[in-house]
Order: structure tokens, then sequence, then C-alpha cells
């Protein structure tokens, strides 16, 4: 047995094609209808056209990430009834197409936040890295949140200030840009390539001036409630993506962050269809984040895997490593996946691929000469592909 091999690919838009992907043993694909703006209905004959392409090339699409959950969803506006039935008629979209594991994350505006997307490690390979103080300067001081300066201790409000105060003015409206729309743009971006890009920002945090921690979740709960019938009668798993980084940032509440927050909304939702991202790289950056641990209370909900690794580099801040170099003990989670997987197939589950991909990697090599997205370069990944298989090979002889 083994972890179903898959490959997040960007579909027309990705410089790797998928006649490469199929070269070195990709079975799934992980994609979405990106063409199509989140909150739309995915019309069947969208999603059966990726799909077809993808078969062509002897793969399966395995993974739909991300069926995005529009802000609108997430503070409970009145367009949400409108845009829950659309997130319904596209789940029942997929699943008449024959896909049945669907990523998503309930993160508020921002997706996931770095500070350098080509930072450069002590072997010149390219990668990205999030620096708190940094972070701070931007939400401070450039991006001028009201009242920002409370959310962060004295000691950060300082040597923000002191990073603030030694940028240029193209450094400080590059560093808004990346964190705005550069990590945001591929992925469904709240915001988008526009020239008052900050102000928009700030005027999606403002939507949130209301709701807390505890808001939030009970958000959480309605969109669970309305959308996990439709998921079980179609037999769709969906899987929460934890938060990246797994803290509260911009003032914005995170509630997918650590144990406790997954007991919580497995608790408030017992299904089984309601399940986990189980992602190795966002889950380390906390160091009460214990990863096999975790891996093993939840694994009967891990529906999808993102592996990938990090290092800590100082106070809420890390860059990201080599998959199998790093915080994360990579044995024991792929350990602990690979002994779940043999459980399921015993206990004669159907959902016994627990699809995985190598989440970010380095850039090395002749990825330097290859455009690709933040995160996403074909040779680091295949890279961790590669290390990960070989790892898992290892496991699977000495579990036999």
């Amino acid at each position: 047995m083994a972890l179903e091999k898959t490959w997040r690919w960007f579909g027309a838009n990705d410089t790797i094609t998928l006649p490469e992907l199929r070269q070195f043993g990709v079975e799934g694909i992980v994609t979405a209808l990106h063409h199509i703006k989140g909150g739309a209905v995915w019309p069947v004959e969208e999603i059966l056209a990726v799909k077809e392409e993808i078969e062509r090339n002897g793969m399966r699409w395995s993974v739909v990430e991300s069926l995005p959950v529009s802000e609108e969803v997430k503070i409970c506006s009145d367009k949400r009834e409108e845009l829950i039935e659309n997130y319904k008629i596209s789940l029942r979209n997929l699943a008449e197409c024959g896909i049945d594991t669907v990523c998503y994350n309930f993160m508020p505006v921002l997706d996931w936040a770095r500070t350098d997307l080509h930072y450069l490690n002590e072997n010149g390979a390219e990668s990205m890295l999030y620096d708190h103080e940094t972070f701070a300067a931007f939400d401070i001081f450039i991006l001028q949140r009201p009242n920002a300066e409370v959310d962060y201790p004295s000691h950060v409000v300082d040597k923000a200030r002191g990073i603030f105060e030694n940028m240029s003015e193209e450094e400080q409206n590059t560093l808004a840009y990346n964190i705005i729309v550069v990590t945001q743009g591929f992925i469904n971006g709240t915001v988008g390539n526009v020239s008052n890009f900050k102000q928009i920002f700030l005027d999606y945090i403002s939507r949130y001036d209301n709701i807390n921690r505890d808001t939030l979740r009970t958000h959480l709960s309605r969109f669970l409630e309305d959308v996990l019938p439709v998921a079980e009668e179609c037999g769709i798993n969906l899987c929460i993506h934890p938060d990246d980084p797994p803290y509260p940032l911009l003032g914005l509440p995170r509630i997918a962050s650590t144990a406790q927050d997954f007991e919580w909304i497995f608790n408030e939702h017992p299904s089984i269809n309601n399940g986990l991202t189980y992602c190795s790289g966002s889950l380390s950056v906390r160091e009460d984040n214990d990863l096999v641990a975790i891996a093993r209370t939840f694994a009967e909900r891990i529906h999808f895997v993102h592996l990938r690794n990090i290092k800590r580099i100082g106070e809420r801040s890390f860059y990201e490593s080599a998959h199998l170099d790093g915080v994360a003990n990579m044995y024991g989670i792929v350990k602990a996946l690979l002994e779940e997987q043999h459980r399921r197939t015993a206990a004669g589950r159907k959902d016994t691929r627990m699809p995985f991909r190598p989440d970010h990697g380095l850039k090395i090599l002749d990825d330097f000469a290859r455009k690709s997205n933040p995160g996403y370069p074909l040779v680091g990944r295949m890279k961790g592909f590669c290390e990960i298989s070989g790892l898992e090979l290892g496991i699977e002889s000495a579990l036999k």
C-alpha cells in the first residue's frame, strides 16, 4: 500500500505540464477551476473539461484545492444564502463528475502570509520566509491598520519601527504588494491586482471589526451545517486546511490552528465527511503543536495530506526548508498516516487512497529558469516528492 501520489497543478497557466508530471510517477492531480470567480457555481461541463484532460494524460483528478469559501460566507453577510446555494450546487456537480475530495479553508481575508518570497538558504536554494517583525512593520507602518500596534508586544513594535525606517519606499510597496496580491493572486485572492490594493485590503479587514474568535467559529459551524448534508449525500469528503501561519494576523481571528481547534470543529459536526487537510508545514510553525500526535488523534478524518517542512528562526518566524530537513518529524508523520491507511483497509472503508502532495518546495537547479507560482517550483517539489516516496517505501516495508 501507499498514499496516493498527487501534485498541485494550476491548469493552462502552469508552466509544468501534465505529461511532465506523469513521467515521474504522479498518480493524481490537485487542482481547481481557477478561471471561475470565487462564489460562482462550478458547471458540470467545466469540471468535465479539466477532468478529461487530466485523464487523457493517465492520471485522475484526485482533490479539489480549493472550492473557495467566500468572504461573504465567513462574515455571514446578506449575500450568504445565495453563495451557500452555489457551493452546494458545485459540490453536487463535482460528485456527478466522480470527484470526492474538496479542500477548503476558513481564514479571514488572507489565506497565507510570507514576508520574503525569495529567501536564499545556506545552500543557495530559494524558498519563502515569514518574519513576524517584518510583518508587524507592514501591518503597523505600511498598511497603517487602525490600532494595529495593540496586537503586538512592545518589543515587536519597536523592532518593526526600526525595520520600517530602514526600508525605501520601493521596498515598502514591494512588501505590501507581495503580501496582499502576489501570494494570493493565483488562489482566488480576495483583493486582486489593482492600484489601490492596500485600501481594498483594509476595507476587507474592517468587515471583521465585530467578529471575534467565537463569532467566526459560529460562522464556520453554520457553513458546515449547511453544506455537510450535501457532502454526505454525494459522498464528498470536505477537509479544512489549517491556518497559515497558525496564529492570528492583522487583528483577525484564526480558528484552525491547534489540536484543540480541530477537536472543536469535529465535535460540533461529527460526520466523517467533516475532515482535515493535514498540512505539516502550517502546523509545525507552532512549537506547541505535536504533529505526530495530531496525525494520530485525527487520523480517521485526514482526507488529504500536505507534506513539507520549516525551520524556526525566531519568535513566530520561520522559513520553508527541504521536505525531510526541519522541525517536522516526517518519519513519524508518514508512519502514522500509513498505519491509518492499513486500518481503513482492514475496516473496509472506501477512502483508502489518502492522497498526499509535496507542498511548497525549494527552488533549485533549473527552477531558476522556469516561471512558477511562489512555493511551487518543479525540481524542488519533485525532490520532495521522491524523498517522501522513498521514506514511505521504507516505512511500508517495515510495517509488513
